[in-house]
């Protein structure tokens, strides 16, 4: 889902304190049941005289998950063949290495790609050090190339070179015993991100593997509307284009340089009809179980490119959607944080320089944590993780039991919106209310002991894992007309296709109504403050974190606000309301999420 990036939070470290797989084919024969693979087949042997198969091993949306997720970041879910469904658990660069190593084996002609935001929004294990220690992984991994994604821009254009080319960090300096880092051995490429002024791309647009004759073109973009989704700083003097636009563009550069077998990594994606990773969304025919931007762009992306490989909305799918031509292209995506990796074999033929599109097959397979953990991984883990220990593990609160991030209203969602009232009210007494966009709610705090610091303790690595952006509290006036018109933008506008329903703190409650459409969704004369219906004339004092004050994720209405107040860190706000409401013998309590009435 979309976030709220704003520059991370860092911290100098004195050296001292220092599976099974859903499969999706193309298809030109009759569709086959859900899980069996639909491809026509040339008349070949794999790796023989006209033909190559290519293996294509890709995943997105990494976020620096170096150590295995916890709670339901770290699962996937699995349809039973009896129609049931459960859960595994998986994800960890130590497992996904093995993994990957794995399927490359008896694989000479094999690329690894990926779909963006490799960093960004990541645990404080990779967070706090610029995610310098994500790009080491990647570079362990044997990454070939990757798209950037939204959060490549969380600290701007010129910290992203320097995670592509290098050296040490302007401020924090170099952290490994004052060794330079080195960058990442892949390209970033960001075919749709120029610079304002001069028209070029600040990255690589493409990039092609060659082998033994064989060769293979990769295009990368970010969604267009990254700007409405990162920071004002993170994207200045950079204009982001068309998806469609760029790739096609490329597509003919690439085919004049005589490359004709083209991947397009976009980091923009789909919502597949069940969260199933081995859900067939191609039943009952090609595309049909699958929905959102990916769909439009796959339809509209030339058809002289002959697989795409797509991210950010961290789901999982092997799709085969039409292209312009109406012939079934595949289109994947591996949910996010390292949890599964696709395998796709590309089929070459050496005589037309392309690939025999009918002979592409993919398919999703979980990063179990049954196999053995990639020593290098390990030894990467403990590295990062002493010379983060000191930060990381300080107890800053008790909770009774996991508090989770998913729904229109989550547990945890109204206890960071209570948390930033609490502190609102600390600054300005007359504070009514706050409210927190859900993409700037990373993961869910997990009731579980993750590191000996006993079940129920959250950890500062914990909550900073929850709420890694660095964003302050602000407080903003606001007219009761403007609030409701802001609650409404939440199923409105950019919003409408896929809404972003904000968490709301104690006090605030009204009606989604999902019967409806558009901003009628929100049932303006529910809308009620301590029980008493929010007057539109009145004025309100409004707290919520600087990315939303400044409009972001398409709420221009908090953007109006007057009278602002820039107050102190959001991450330390939420610290400071643990603190004072939970102890060991009185944990925090789950809360109830019962603040927004929602109608189906």
């Amino acid at each position: 889902m979309a976030s709220t990036p704003r520059p991370r939070r860092t911290y100098r470290i004195l050296a001292a304190a220092a599976g099974l797989a859903t499969v999706g084919a193309l298809a030109a024969a009759m569709p086959a049941s859900a899980g069996q693979s639909r491809s026509v087949t040339p008349a070949h042997h794999p790796g023989s005289g006209r033909y190559q198969d290519v293996q294509l091993l890709s995943f997105n949306d990494l976020h620096g998950n170096l150590e295995p997720p916890t709670g339901s970041s770290g699962r996937v879910t699995e349809k039973e063949a009896d129609g049931t469904t459960k859960t595994i658990d998986a994800g960890g660069v130590e497992y996904l290495a093995t993994h990957l190593r794995t399927a490359r084996k008896g694989n000479p002609y094999s690329i690894t790609a990926a779909a963006g935001d490799m960093v960004g929004a990541s645990p404080l294990i990779s967070g706090l050090f610029h995610d310098e220690p994500t790009i080491e992984a990647l570079n362990k991994l044997r990454l070939d190339v990757t798209s950037v994604g939204n959060h490549e821009f969380d600290e701007g254009a010129k910290e992203l070179a320097r995670l592509q080319n290098g050296g040490c960090h302007p401020t924090d300096g170099c952290y490994n015993n004052s060794e330079k880092f080195e960058g990442a051995n892949f390209p970033y490429l960001a075919a749709n991100v120029t610079n304002e002024k001069t028209g070029k791309p600040i990255l690589k647009p493409y990039w092609v593997w060659k082998k033994n004759g064989v060769k293979v073109g990769f295009i990368g973009v970010t969604l267009e509307g990254t700007p409405n989704i990162v920071s004002a700083d993170g994207v200045k003097g950079l204009k982001f284009g068309d998806e469609v636009e760029t790739i096609n563009k490329y597509a003919k550069v690439l085919q004049k340089q005589g490359v004709k077998s083209i991947v397009a990594l976009i980091h923009e994606g789909g919502a597949p009809a069940s969260s199933a990773y081995n859900y067939d969304c191609d039943s009952p025919g090609a595309g049909d179980g699958i929905s959102g931007p990916i769909v439009d762009i796959a339809k509209n992306v030339t058809p002289a490119v002959d697989a795409l490989v797509t991210g950010h909305t961290h789901q999982a799918y092997a799709c085969t959607i039409p292209d312009p031509s109406g012939k079934p292209r595949m289109v994947t995506s591996a949910a996010s944080f390292g949890r599964l990796y696709t395998d796709t074999t590309l089929t070459y033929d050496r005589r037309t320089g392309d690939i025999a599109r009918t002979a592409v097959k993919s398919a999703n397979h979980v990063v179990t944590r049954d196999v053995a953990k990639a020593a290098d991984m390990t030894n990467l883990i403990t590295k990062w993780k002493t010379l983060s220990a000191p930060v990381a593990s300080r107890p800053i609160g008790y909770i009774a039991g996991e508090i989770g991030n998913i729904g229109n209203e989550s547990p945890l969602g109204d206890l960071i919106a209570d948390a930033q009232l609490a502190y609102a009210k600390s600054v300005d007494p007359s504070a009514d209310l706050a409210v927190m966009n859900p993409g700037g709610i990373r993961a869910g705090l997990t009731y579980t002991s993750s590191g000996g610091e006993g079940d129920g303790v959250v950890t500062y690595g914990e909550a900073y894992t929850v709420q890694p952006f660095a964003n302050t509290v602000n407080l903003v006036d606001l007219t009761g007309a403007q609030v409701v018109t802001a609650l409404q933008q939440q199923v409105s506008g950019g919003n409408d296709a896929a809404p972003k329903i904000l968490q709301i703190s104690r006090g605030l409650t009204y009606t989604l109504d999902l019967t409806k459409t558009g901003a009628a969704r929100v049932v303006a004369d529910s809308v009620k403050l301590n029980g008493v219906a929010i007057d539109p004339a009145a004025t309100y004092r409004v707290a919520m974190n600087s990315f939303l004050a400044g409009g972001g994720d398409g709420f221009t209405e908090l953007g109006k606000g007057a009278n602002v107040v820039v107050g102190g860190d959001d991450l330390a706000a939420f610290e400071a309301y643990l603190k004072a409401n939970s102890s060991a013998t009185t944990p925090y309590p789950v809360p109830t999420a019962d603040r927004i009435t929602v109608v189906k």
